[in-house]
Order: structure tokens, then sequence, then C-alpha cells
């Protein structure tokens, strides 16, 4: 997964598609690669998942497509046989763990889980506005290497004080997609 964490980091922001139907998710996530956003994130909440994710997976080879909200090992292993390219949990699932490995970037919101997660590869801090920056910045201050995201509660006016403070990049959802020029939204919010 070294590629994957690496486009990721590179985009810095995670748009985190979760969405009523299988369409519209995936019209989300082709609006944003239209706009150029490199990695997008479709979720098992979204209802025909499996649709989304084939149809994003069959229209972008060339983008780093993952699925959220995985909490089972039968949901993992589909995501990966129809191509997502990571996963990503809300909390610690030993299951899902021990079914896709590395290819998991698992959440918690203790500082145990994070660090946890993190010391296997990406964390993901769930739900980010509880904690808030300062405890993304007492995490790092712990351990300053870790890698984290944080997703949750947060819009694009938000991203730059996250960045600031070291998120690994930031997963955002409606607020991206509410944009009518995604592209520009992002070029303001990651200060490009």
């Amino acid at each position: 997964m070294p590629e994957v964490a690496a486009r990721i980091e590179a985009a810095r922001v995670l748009p985190v598609l979760r969405l009523p139907s299988a369409e519209e998710a995936a019209d989300a996530a082709l609006r944003c690669i239209a706009a150029g956003v490199d990695v997008v994130e479709l979720t098992a909440t979204t209802p025909d998942w499996p649709d989304a994710l084939k149809r994003v997976r069959e229209s972008a080879p060339d983008r780093v497509v993952g699925l959220g909200t995985v909490l089972d090992a039968t949901t993992a292993r589909q995501a990966l046989d129809l191509g997502a390219d990571f996963l990503v949990s809300p909390c610690p699932v030993p299951a899902v763990r021990d079914a896709v490995g590395t290819r998991l970037i698992e959440g918690g919101m203790t500082v145990a889980e994070v660090l946890d997660a993190g010391r296997r590869g990406i964390a993901k801090l769930f739900p980010a506005h509880v904690g808030g920056l300062a405890f993304l910045r007492s995490l790092l201050a712990i351990e300053p290497s870790l890698r984290v995201i944080p997703t949750g509660g947060i819009g694009l006016a938000d991203v730059p004080a996250w960045l600031d403070a070291g998120a690994y990049a930031v997963g955002i959802g409606a607020d991206l997609i509410a944009q009518p020029d995604i592209a520009k939204a992002l070029a303001e919010a990651v200060g490009s």
C-alpha cells in the first residue's frame, strides 16, 4: 500500500462520499475525479455500494478508489474483489484487519486506538470534530511520525487548520460535493 499511501498524502484531501444511492455516490466520485481528485472513498453504508464501486473503478482505472465504513470481513473481501485499492474502518475491527492487512486504514477515537492503527499504517481519527485539532496535536506530540487522517464533521474551511496541525490528509464529504467548482474549492482549501 505504499503507493496508495503516497497518493493519499499528495492529495491532502480525501473525499468521503456517503450518499443515499449508488448512482449518487458514483456521480459524486466521478465529479471529484473530473475536477482532478486522485483519490476517493465510497462508503459501505451506501445502498448497493458495489454498483458504485464498479462504475467508478471502470470509469477511472488510474485513480485510487477506496471503500469506507467497512465493518466485516465479507464486505472487505468483496470490495477488494471489485477493485478497491484500500479500505477504511471507523474503529478497530480485528476481523477486517486480519482479512486485508495493510490495505486497511483503521479508525479510532482514543489515544490507544489511533496509535495502534498508526503503528500498522495510516490511522483514521473519527469522529475528528469531537477531539478537534488539540487532540490531533497531542497525538502527534506523542508520536510525531504518526500518519493520521481526521474525518467527521470537517468542512472545506477547516482543512487548512487540520493540515497545519499535522494531518496526513483530511477526509471531507458533503461540503466538498456541494461546491459548484470542486477543483477551485480544493485548491483554496489546500493552498495551491
